[in-house]
């Protein structure tokens, strides 16, 4: 797709931007807990205010389902914001209407605002294009840089982009140019990582995958599922034995596009779910009846470092096994470490996304080592199952 970027703007002295961003943190006790987000919106914000325009932050927090409330207000991140960006920022209770415009023309060049949670309105979730255009009445033109609300038809991640000109910030820029390396115009041969607990939430990934790439690695519990499709005793393991039919139709589709799936065939498993337990390495058939499988074994980890060695391109969604206990991280840390590695010389472009995910590789220390990590949750989810993300396709001007 061709979207247009900051690059495109001309002078912008004393325009004014608003810029959809996510502010969407998560917080404790009237804090901000985690400013990932919050620092992915600097370089799109700094840019704008250093060029002279005045910058009107669009966002939403939690849930408000159109009504006001003030625990979920923007204004209780506003403190943290304005520590993340280092600058001072005007709060406006308000999303359009005069008291927008009066706050506005108190702004001089290069000030920033945050308007109001715009989910207070119905109008956002129902991407009303009366609230688009009174939104817009106070803005020149619209930047969009929060994939991780793209999936939304929501009035500002969609409904302004038809409004303004339109224009990807350097955050959004950053992620569609990734995932159009990762899956869009790949350099084949192309691998993808999918774990995670449950098949069922990642079925239309799974489809939509084992047409696009050349190999299908299934970790986790989503393995469990597969493997017992297969007439595999995996003991007491976590399983959704109704998505046998489901589980083997995915091996049909992949084998018929030429796509090899990648199972363990050697386990982890404890009859204990905690922290260091008395552990058994095993042959997937040979799971004794009270055991569990709770990761990727080391023999099935070093077949798969040798698969990644002779690929070009890695997509990576949901941990080997539970990572978040030791000794089952074991698994998913070596496998991203040689991903990293591949990623540092050159020889691999890795994308990665998902909660469970980037919790993972920061885990194994390997988060900077990618070509690129999305923290952008249901959008990048979405993406991997091929669906369409409004907020992405409203700015594409091909």
């Amino acid at each position: 797709m061709a979207f247009r970027t900051l690059d495109d703007l001309g002078d912008i002295k004393g325009k004014r931007a608003l810029v959809r961003v996510d502010l969407n943190v998560p917080m404790a006790d009237g804090r901000v807990t985690d400013e990932t987000r919050m620092r992915a919106l600097l370089p799109t914000v700094l840019e704008l205010a250093d060029k002279g325009a005045k910058v009107l932050l669009l966002a939403h927090f939690g849930r408000p389902k159109g009504a006001k409330h003030s625990e979920m207000s923007v204004s209780m991140v506003l403190d943290a914001l304005q520590d993340v960006l280092g600058r001072e920022i005007m709060f406006v209770p308000e999303i359009a209407g005069d008291v927008v415009a009066q706050s506005v023309s108190i702004l001089a060049d290069g000030d920033i605002a945050l308007l109001e949670n715009t989910r207070f309105w119905p109008g956002e979730e129902k991407n009303d294009p009366d609230l688009a255009r009174a939104v817009a009445a106070n803005g020149d033109f619209y930047v969009n840089d929060a994939f991780s609300a793209a999936h939304r038809a929501h009035m500002s991640t969609e409904g302004l982009a038809h409004v303004l000109p339109a224009y990807a910030g350097r955050a959004m820029e950053a992620e569609l140019k990734a995932l159009q390396a990762a899956l869009g115009a790949p350099e084949h041969p192309v691998a993808a990582v999918v774990g995670g607990a449950k098949v069922s939430t990642k079925l239309d990934v799974l489809n939509n995958l084992v047409k696009q790439v050349d190999h299908l690695i299934i970790g986790g519990g989503m393995a469990n599922t597969f493997l017992a499709a297969r007439g595999v005793d995996i003991g007491k393991s976590l399983c959704e034995h109704d998505l046998a039919d489901q589980a083997n139709a995915i091996m049909d589709v992949a084998d018929a596009a030429g796509c090899t799936v990648h199972l363990p065939y050697d386990v982890v498993t404890s009859v204990e779910f905690r922290a260091n337990p008395p552990i058994r390495t095993v042959n997937v058939h040979e799971v004794a009846a009270d055991e569990m499988i709770l990761d990727v074994g080391p023999a099935a980890v070093e077949a798969l470092a040798d698969v990644l060695k002779n690929c070009r391109t890695l997509v990576w969604n949901g941990p080997l096994g539970a990572f978040e206990i030791e000794p089952f991280d074991a698994a998913t840390v070596s496998l991203a470490r040689t991903a990293a590695a591949l990623t540092r010389e050159g020889s691999l472009v890795s994308v990665a996304g998902g909660g469970d995910t980037v919790a993972a590789l920061a885990h194994a220390g390997v988060t900077d080592d990618f070509t690129f990590v999305s923290t952008a949750g249901g959008a990048f989810l979405e993406w991997m199952e091929g669906k369409p993300l409004p907020g992405v396709d409203a700015l594409n001007v091909a």
